[in-house]
């Protein structure tokens, strides 16, 4: 029998996935041995490492496998409601878990700390997400919020709107932050125009848009950092 075939029971103790995982720690594990953890058994005959070599297989990567739903994971031989839905509850937790980085307030004081606070959730959105930092005195963030999401425009991004969470959650000053889902975070004509509005405004206001960061894939650009802020 195939090596991939083979069912765990025929695989040594101590090169199971969840006996290494308890032995050496998650981080040493493959792609395909945490999933296979999270699936626990396999089908048709089929191990449960070699139908989580089959999900990957067929969703391309597991970066890909983050955007599946239920009826797409569904289509893999081996995976029925049960199993998809353990795949979406874990990759659910995970993005959770990146929402809420540290329960301290936490300081902003480069555009590589925004960066590192939403790269792992932002990198992977689908759509353009407009997302706004509400800082305090000292530069360390009291709140953040989603303002839009689609293509970013001076219709869907108003100051108005901006402003007037600002104002609610007392804020000293802001920073804006958007994704480009095709990974290049290079700002286009509307993402200047857009800062634009919104920093004339807090000028206005006394409320300063500190930066706009977009964010690409494992990259960002600060629009203040390029000069063009």
């Amino acid at each position: 029998m195939a090596t991939e075939l083979l069912r765990l029971r025929e695989i040594p103790s101590t090169e199971r996935p969840r006996e290494r995982l308890m032995s050496d720690g998650p981080s040493c594990l493959s792609n395909c041995e945490l999933l296979s953890i999270i699936l626990q058994t396999g089908a048709d005959g089929i191990s449960v490492l070699h139908l989580s070599e089959q999900v990957l297989a067929t969703a391309g990567s597991l970066r890909k496998l983050i955007d599946c739903n239920m009826e797409e994971l569904m289509k893999i031989k081996g995976i029925g409601r049960a199993k998809a839905s353990q795949l979406l509850a874990a990759i659910e937790l995970g993005r959770r878990l990146a929402r809420y980085p540290s329960e301290e307030k936490q300081v902003i004081s480069s555009p590589e700390d925004v960066a590192v606070r939403v790269m792992d959730r932002m990198r992977y959105l689908n759509k353009e997400h407009f997302v706004l930092l509400f800082l305090d005195t000292k530069n360390q963030i009291v709140a953040e919020e989603t303002v839009s999401i689609g293509s970013l425009n001076a219709s869907i991004v108003h100051p108005r709107e901006v402003f007037h969470a600002a104002i609610k959650k007392n804020a000293a000053s802001i920073i804006a932050i958007h994704n480009h889902p095709s990974g290049d975070p290079s700002p286009s004509r509307e993402d200047l125009e857009v800062t634009e509005r919104l920093k004339a405004a807090g000028e206005l206001l006394g409320i300063p848009v500190l930066d706009h960061v977009i964010i690409g894939d494992r990259c960002y650009i600060s629009l203040k950092q390029k000069g063009l802020f």
